[in-house]
């Protein structure tokens, strides 16, 4: 073929024959025996699981409070607990789900349950004292007021 070019240069002498390839194979997976379950298959579940048990929070000034803001559904308020030891804020909490379904031929009830907890460190300048908690129709929201102090001294720096 005129004026094709070759795009991958390979070395004849690097290769390995089909025998050399089978041998290195074998190697690999046995010191390696779980490297033939692709970790997509079991991995992505776990994380699944865990995002499902651990709430995300949005965290976020608003005035003159920090606020932590998450949606767990399910749990009850009983079920969660809100802790501020030092400079740190900890919520932790019970997920408890059942589903029920029957039909005519066709009975299942699955029960799952996990226990989460979350900690953020404050920043300085939050007033731990004056916390206040509130969860409602499955929305957790946690608001730390900031101290006097900190709102003396926030200054507005100009762009040059």
């Amino acid at each position: 073929m005129k004026g094709t070019k070759e795009l991958v240069k390979t070395d004849q002498s690097r290769m390995l024959s089909p025998i050399d390839e089978m041998e290195r194979w074998f190697e690999h997976v046995w010191s390696r025996p779980f490297s033939l379950f692709r970790a997509p298959l079991w991995a992505d579940t776990r994380v699944a699981e865990l995002e499902e048990i651990s709430p995300s929070f949005d965290i976020y000034e608003e005035g003159n409070e920090l606020v932590f803001k998450a949606d767990i559904p399910g749990v009850k308020k009983e079920d969660l607990k809100v802790d501020v030891t030092g400079n740190y804020l900890t919520i932790t909490g019970d997920k408890k789900k059942e589903e029920k379904i029957e039909r005519k031929n066709y009975y299942r009830f699955e029960r799952s349950h996990g226990l989460f907890s979350r900690r953020f460190e404050l920043p300085v300048g939050t007033d731990t004292n004056k916390v206040k908690a509130h969860y409602e129709d499955g929305v957790l929201e946690v608001r730390l007021p900031k101290t006097e102090e900190a709102l003396k001294n926030s200054k507005k720096i100009s762009i040059e």
